[in-house]
């Protein structure tokens, strides 16, 4: 009889865990634009300096754009009306007063890929304390899951060509609305058209031992693409003058140290301009150290738009730039 009770109790253990197991592969698809937070908080905490704090930290000016624009689009939900499809939001900021003081990350509480912090305190102080050290963790977990999401939407329609392949040893999951636009030894460009302009990505090359002093790693930088601009990316003819792409001189790019596709690399953003035309857009970089080849592949996406928010072109940009895989010696 022993047995036999033993027996059942582990058949009932494994048959809930088969039940939650179930009712976790059902969640449904999480929905939202790239770029949006919704963020649970009552309304006297959104008006309040909480909710000073959560603007400020997630409704941050994004760097390198030409005007400012917010890091996350956010829309402020009350909790009593947090329910239906409302809680599929794939990313989710939940804010409230509570007897314990945690700030946590969860993963797929109502639909899939969805992540949702956490936010609580017995006061404003240890909400706003909770918000300030966790804030950077949180908007880098939204951001890694929006690109995440935004990748696996390219391998639905993807450029087939093979320019990147041939002249670089590398391939992007680049979509197929791209199109190589020009190829020849050491540069290729891809663009696609989009309602007031276009988006472009570029790939070159440069030896393995330039940039070699830290002290000038800015300057060299900016160097190196005013002359890929000078000999390849011409602007509107204007007589009498040399009209191409330059990085924009009134202000210098941010550069961050970065990761991509396992070698180290340097993450550039900032403003391109053209040097006798008033055009102008943004830019990202990355710098790659393909140190078994003895170069620095350069891939670099950058947007025209004109009296157009630029921060989700950049991101889908950022997103394919990501994808880079090197084919050949590794």
């Amino acid at each position: 009889m022993k047995t036999l009770r033993t027996l059942t109790l582990l058949a009932l253990i494994m048959a809930m865990g088969c039940k939650e197991g179930q009712k976790k592969d059902y969640l449904p698809e999480s929905v939202g634009a790239v770029n949006t937070l919704t963020v649970v908080i009552n309304n006297e905490l959104w008006k309040s300096e909480v909710g000073d704090r959560i603007r400020e930290h997630f409704a941050a000016p994004i760097l390198g754009v030409t005007f400012d624009e917010a890091l996350f689009s956010i829309t402020q939900i009350p909790p009593q009306i947090f329910s239906g499809a409302v809680r599929n939001s794939r990313s989710v900021l939940y804010v409230m007063k509570d007897t314990v003081n945690v700030a946590h990350m969860k993963s797929n509480m109502y639909s899939k890929p969805q992540k949702v912090g956490v936010i609580k305190g017995g006061t404003q102080a240890e909400l706003i304390a909770n918000l300030d050290e966790m804030a950077p963790e949180f908007i880098e977990t939204y951001k890694e899951n929006e690109l995440e999401q935004a990748q696996k939407r390219f391998l639905k329609s993807l450029n087939r060509e093979t320019a990147l392949q041939e002249t670089f040893g590398i391939t992007m999951d680049i979509p197929s609305v791209y199109k190589v636009g020009r190829q020849e030894d050491g540069f290729v460009w891809l663009d696609r058209q989009i309602q007031k302009g276009t988006m472009n990505i570029i790939a070159y090359t440069v030896p393995g031992n330039t940039f070699q002093s830290d002290s000038t790693f800015v300057r060299d930088i900016i160097a190196m693409r005013d002359s890929i601009g000078q000999l390849y990316i011409p602007g509107e003819p204007i007589a009498g003058k040399d009209n191409h792409m330059i990085t924009e001189k009134a202000f210098s790019p941010y550069v961050f140290p970065a990761e991509v596709s396992g070698r180290k690399a340097a993450e550039v953003r900032g403003i391109w301009e053209m040097s006798a035309y008033p055009m102008a857009g943004p830019f990202l970089t990355y710098i790659i150290n393909d140190k078994p080849n003895n170069r620095k592949v350069v891939i670099e996406g950058f947007t025209f738009a004109p009296a157009t928010e630029k921060r989700d072109y950049m991101f889908e940009l950022e997103a394919i730039l990501k994808t880079v895989r090197f084919t050949g010696n590794e």
